[in-house]
């Protein structure tokens, strides 16, 4: 692969809101000749500790990026839908009609399937023209899908004089928009904490109860960061290999008796699997058990404790359930080698992006290592970005 790439480190700073909602409404204004009646946003999300667990029933703990995903939009009478982005040619336009399972393809599946879902659900979507403005970086792992899908919710509830629709309506319409339409067969962590993130906080999330609750993280205190490394490896969820690793735990599950993995008792006896099919099982019950300690670690106010559990999660994705690459790998190889406490791949994995525990100080030299390392190795420069906890989906305008 090329070395392209500068020779300094590439940050990714989020935009400033009011910028930002300026830059939407002046495409959509652009594009459409008139303004939007409003502008709503909601965030990336970066998963701490938890990983490959949610569809299994079980706990993780995401937290929402400062990094945004911004849509304008507007209603319209005749009942056609008008989609386009900031950042992709690609512009759609049809009806609810035009959509279903898999259609529309590309980027206009997560916002015209959220449409579509919340109309399923009973909600009066009328149509709309609608711009997309993202600045969580794509492909990442970052869940830029579910910040688009959680902003369209959010803008259709409005318009359709419905905005204290609920939560779970809007969360259940974001997560059948991404599975039925878009195909990626995902569980529902990171449209939970797109719509409930909290800043200051991690959201621990509790799939299988359908509970969560704010965790504090407060790391600027005790003068630590989160380094979000982006491998420019594109993140896939519609190739098949995470469809796969899911169906792998749901036929486990059905072996052992339970309707999902997190039902089991950590000591298990896994011996009657397949060896595959026990290395799945076993990531998710020793990654259980991690999250767990990350929380205890957070509220005794010893963030520094996350390392090694960050470390752990790391080894057990990518040895038992084989979803890391070598571009993630040489991530978490430098930045601890250059003093991160710990490092792991976050998100579905195949490429995307790594997280680091970092001491403050540090942030400038650990990101500097990453970058030699990649360069070294013939890898595409990485970029780079600070995981402050961030706020929710909201109305911006």
């Amino acid at each position: 692969m090329s070395t392209a790439g500068t020779s300094q480190p590439v940050w990714l700073p989020a935009p400033a809101d009011a910028e930002a909602a300026d830059a939407v409404i002046r495409t959509f204004r652009a594009a459409f000749g008139t303004d939007p009646v409003g502008v709503w946003s909601a965030p990336g999300r970066v998963n701490l500790i938890g990983e490959h667990v949610d569809y299994n029933g079980g706990w993780c703990l995401p937290l929402a990026l400062p990094h945004r995903t911004r849509v304008a939009a507007r209603p319209r009478a005749d009942g056609r839908v008008r989609l386009l982005s900031r950042q992709e040619e690609q512009r759609w336009e049809g009806t609810l009609v035009d959509v279903g399972p898999g259609r529309p393809r590309g980027w206009p599946a997560y916002a015209a399937g959220v449409l579509w879902a919340l109309s399923e659900r009973g909600l009066a979507v009328p149509g709309v023209d609608l711009v997309v403005d993202g600045a969580v970086p794509l492909g990442a792992g970052l869940s830029s899908s579910a910040a688009l899908e959680c902003a369209v919710a959010l803008a259709a509830a409005s318009l359709a004089e419905k905005p204290d629709a609920s939560t779970e309506l809007l969360h259940r319409a974001c997560v059948r928009a991404e599975n039925e339409v878009a195909g990626a067969p995902t569980g529902g962590m990171d449209q939970a904490v797109a719509l409930g993130g909290r800043a200051g906080h991690a959201l621990l999330l509790d799939v299988g109860r359908g509970t969560s609750r704010p965790v504090p993280l407060d790391l600027v205190r005790h003068e630590l960061a989160l380094l979000v490394i982006d491998t420019r490896t594109p993140h896939r969820l519609t190739d098949g290999q995470y469809a796969q690793r899911r169906r792998t735990c749901e036929e486990a599950a059905a072996a052992l008796g339970v309707s999902h993995l997190a039902q089991l008792h950590a000591s298990t006896d896994l011996s009657g699997l397949d060896p595959i099919a026990g290395r799945r099982v076993r990531h998710v019950l020793t990654e259980l058990a991690r999250v767990t300690a990350a929380v205890t670690a957070l509220e005794r106010g010893r963030p520094a404790d996350l390392g090694p559990l960050l470390l752990a999660s790391h080894a057990s994705l990518r040895e038992d359930y084989e979803v890391s690459s070598p571009e993630l790998d040489l991530a978490v190889t430098a930045a601890v080698g250059a003093g991160a406490a710990g490092a792991r791949m976050t998100g579905g994995g195949f490429g995307g992006s790594a997280v680091a525990l970092a001491p403050r100080g540090a942030l400038a030299e650990v990101a500097a290592a990453v970058h030699a390392a990649f360069t070294a190795a013939g890898m595409r420069a990485p970029r780079f970005l600070e995981a402050l906890p961030g706020a929710g989906a909201r109305r911006d305008r």
